[in-house]
């Protein structure tokens, strides 16, 4: 894998100095609906935001979605370690990974290949991290994958955790998700309720009480429902 990570404000940043600031600026804690494993989280969202723009001497970038563990990828990665067979020795792709939680678990429950894919460029230092400190081999990539003219690979599991958050974002998604599964692919998409979700085109599999902080949510507590699309 190429550890160079394209910046604005120098030539480019290491795969390995994004991993000081992520071990500089978090703590690896367990996941509060999912103990067996444990993340590099942060505390709080905005001054972790502050410092990614001020290493990457850029403006206006996304949250800091792979520092926290969102409800929908808390409620995915039970799911997937509670069934394992729905993983077991299967190729599988962990859209929109954040921290790599749920591609975590789909490694954990004997998944043959697991594919972390984020475009943050964070998002790769921290799935690595959080892979090692669980020891599990994820492979990870940084490219939009929901982009229209985007050929899918053949996947036996595809998963996704709260990626229907904005409507620009659910609309490309559930395209993608809709393609991978034409392919074959079995879809599940862990969602603590957002919007954007096509509830009507999907089923629900389970629902938990997910433990969520308050700096990210608007309650201490999200109902959180695992779906498969279609059937």
């Amino acid at each position: 894998m190429d550890d160079g990570l394209q910046t604005g404000r120098r030539e480019s940043l290491t795969l390995s100095d994004a991993k000081t600031f992520i071990r500089e600026n978090t703590r690896l804690r367990p996941v509060p609906h999912v103990p067996e494993i444990s993340l590099y989280v942060a505390d709080e969202a905005v001054p972790l935001w502050q410092k990614t723009e001020e290493e990457l001497g850029r403006m206006g970038l996304p949250p800091p979605f792979w520092a926290f563990a969102w409800a929908g990828g808390q409620a995915l990665a039970r799911y997937i370690l509670d069934n394992p067979e729905l993983v077991r020795g299967k190729r599988v792709l962990d859209i929109a990974s954040g921290s790599g939680l749920v591609a975590i678990a789909a490694a954990k429950a004997g998944a043959a290949e697991v594919i972390a894919n984020d475009i943050d460029e964070f998002a790769a230092a921290a799935i690595a991290l959080n892979a090692n400190a669980n020891s599990v081999s994820i492979k990870w990539e940084t490219f939009d994958r929901l982009g229209d003219d985007a050929s899918p690979e053949p996947f036996g599991v595809v998963l996704a955790g709260d990626i229907f958050y904005e409507r620009n974002t659910a609309a490309r998604a559930f395209s993608f998700l809709q393609r991978v599964q034409t392919q074959g692919a079995c879809v599940l998409v862990g969602d603590p309720g957002r919007a954007y979700l096509p509830k009507e085109k999907m089923t629900m599999r389970a629902e938990y009480e997910v433990p969520v902080t308050r700096e990210l949510e608007d309650a201490e507590i999200k109902r959180t429902k695992v779906w498969a699309l279609g059937g």
